[in-house]
């Protein structure tokens, strides 16, 4: 048995709190993750959708939003939602208080992800390009090579 507390970011501003749980618990199967978000900030870093595996979030706290290509997606506080493998999905904290969701994938390797962001050049969310330096993580757009985010 493993026990850990939530309140034990792995990253943290005042906008975004991250809990990888995962390696602490030791989990061999499913992977798990906290989120806190402030309004306005995404769950994840892109649009994305796994081949193989699939998702699950709990909504413990505040309204998501998720983007899929269906349209807008919104989980209330106490409702959880499912994206299979293969489907489009994107979070966000559109709602006026901070979000808090805990999010279990399986299998615990995401194996393939296809991501996207929008580009403001081509007009569209577009494949990405990711860079990953020593403090900070880039995204290009991989058809015109335009900047479309950073993390530090």
């Amino acid at each position: 048995m493993r026990k850990v507390p939530l309140a034990s970011p792995d990253d943290e501003t005042e906008a975004r709190v991250f809990r990888g749980l995962s390696d602490p618990l030791e989990t061999e199967n499913v992977a798990l993750n906290y989120f806190e978000r402030a309004p306005g900030e995404s769950i994840g870093d892109c649009y994305h959708r796994h081949h193989e595996q699939e998702e699950l979030f709990v909504v413990l706290s505040g309204t998501a939003t998720f983007d899929t290509e269906d349209g807008p997606v919104v989980v209330e506080s106490g409702e959880c939602v499912r994206f299979a493998p293969g489907e489009w999905q994107q979070g966000w904290n559109r709602g006026a208080d901070r979000l808090v969701v805990l999010a279990l994938g399986a299998p615990r390797e995401t194996g393939p992800t296809d991501l996207r962001r929008e580009c403001s050049s081509c007009d569209e969310r577009t494949p990405v390009r990711v860079e990953e330096g020593a403090t900070e993580v880039v995204f290009y757009c991989a058809e015109c090579g335009e900047e479309t985010g950073r993390y530090d």
